[in-house]
């Protein structure tokens, strides 16, 4: 009988354990309980520190209707502003850009491992992984001290790395932003503004705006940076007051609620095995794309792809992204870390010139190598040549982690 567990238990021995409640842990736990054929623990963190606050996830897709019960808003068209003012508005049909709330996908989650046969959810907090013969051991501190051990055929780790590993560059892409109320309406609902160059630029990296509206008088309204380091809150609450007062002009708003993150953009490779049993999965498996710090939907396929492989007898978590794409991503990054190209430029001019349905296909590493060479031709492709000849001679460097952040990709 599935069970949700807040005190120690006697030791469980389960097919999978899946260590982390995020979107990544939580989406393979309910894509495999949907099968009823593994047994699958959940470890989840107890309420407290080490619980994340809620944050947003945002992705695209056609009409699969996979997470229309807990999907908070969807937009059909997408615009650009470019740093001269101009718009850019297209339509990417079939996909749409929708946006969920992790409270809400966690509720829905939690309910289907609930309802399944071989589900259980333990809150505690896991303090070692580790390969042990014919499979894994996660040992658990329970909420009032006690000790948990859990064993199972396999893990999949969520949790985020203590240290990023070594990169030739590592750019952070860190963001503040304020569900705000107008007292008039001020939004257009029907479109989402994926990015706006309008904002001042930073000596280094690049800057935009980011506005989802939710109603005619509600909307996430963010900044963020592609930058080496974070801001400290001041500049950031700075940086969207003058966004939402100087540049959309807001007029009179109330701050509902706010969320902070901030995600890796690096071209370090990323164990996805751990141990003969033990595998990572998420942004600590390489989930995260390295150019545009998208994670949603490639944890949606890495979960299916997981949920396929355990069927077939296999565990191994497959790559996220593919070599070719973190080859491109690379020589991205590098390009942006140097100035060669101008971030605000390169992006405006992609979305002048690529359709825009291959283009979000193309940023979520969903597009085929004729396609992206085809892109390739509308990027500066001097700069972009000149960092791909020096790109294999650069050493890779350890850099320091982020301090906290989950991508809201």
């Amino acid at each position: 009988m599935t069970r949700r567990s807040n005190a120690p238990a006697p030791d469980v021995v389960s097919d999978v354990i899946i260590v982390g409640g995020g979107a990544s842990g939580l989406s393979l736990a309910q894509r495999l309980v949907a099968t009823d054929s593994p047994t699958v623990t959940l470890v989840e963190a107890p309420d407290g520190p080490l619980r994340a606050p809620e944050r947003t996830w945002c992705y695209w897709d056609g009409d699969t209707g996979e997470f229309d019960e807990v999907v908070t808003a969807s937009w059909s068209r997408l615009r650009i502003h470019d740093a001269d003012g101009g718009a850019i508005t297209v339509d990417p049909s079939p996909l749409r850009y929708r946006m969920l709330r992790s409270t809400d996908f966690e509720q829905w989650a939690y309910a289907r491992i609930a309802r399944s046969s071989g589900g259980r959810i333990v809150r505690a907090t896991a303090d070692t992984v580790r390969d042990i013969p014919g499979g894994a051991e996660v040992r658990c501190t329970a909420p009032d001290g006690g000790t948990l051990t859990l064993h199972a055929r396999h893990v999949f780790d969520s949790r985020p790395l203590p240290a990023l590993p070594p990169a030739r560059t590592q750019l952070l892409q860190h963001f503040r932003g304020w569900f705000v109320r107008t007292d008039t309406d001020r939004f257009d609902p029907s479109v989402a503004d994926l990015m706006d160059f309008r904002v001042p630029q930073p000596r280094h990296g690049l800057a935009f705006g980011y506005v989802l509206p939710l109603a005619p008088d509600r909307a996430l309204v963010e900044y963020t940076e592609f930058s080496r380091t974070p801001l400290t809150r001041a500049a950031y609450e700075a940086a969207l007051g003058h966004y939402s007062r100087e540049i959309l002009k807001l007029g009179a708003f109330t701050v509902e609620t706010a969320e902070q993150g901030v995600i890796p953009m690096t071209d370090a490779r990323f164990p996805r095995r751990i141990g003969a049993a033990v595998s990572r999965i998420g942004t600590a498996g390489g989930a995260t794309r390295p150019a545009t710090g998208y994670t949603f939907a490639a944890v949606q396929r890495q979960s299916r792809a997981i949920a396929a492989a355990l069927r077939d007898g296999r565990a191994s978590a497959p790559r996220p992204h593919a070599r070719r794409v973190l080859a491109m991503d690379a020589i991205l990054l590098r390009a942006l870390d140097t100035g060669r190209i101008d971030g605000p430029g390169f992006f405006t001019g992609l979305f002048r010139s690529v359709p825009p349905e291959r283009l979000l296909r193309f940023l979520d590493g969903r597009t085929s190598p004729w396609e992206e060479w085809g892109i390739g031709l509308r990027t500066p492709v001097g700069p972009m040549l000149r960092t791909a000849v020096e790109l294999p001679f650069l050493p890779r460097r350890t850099h320091p982690a982020p301090r906290s952040g989950e991508s809201h990709r």
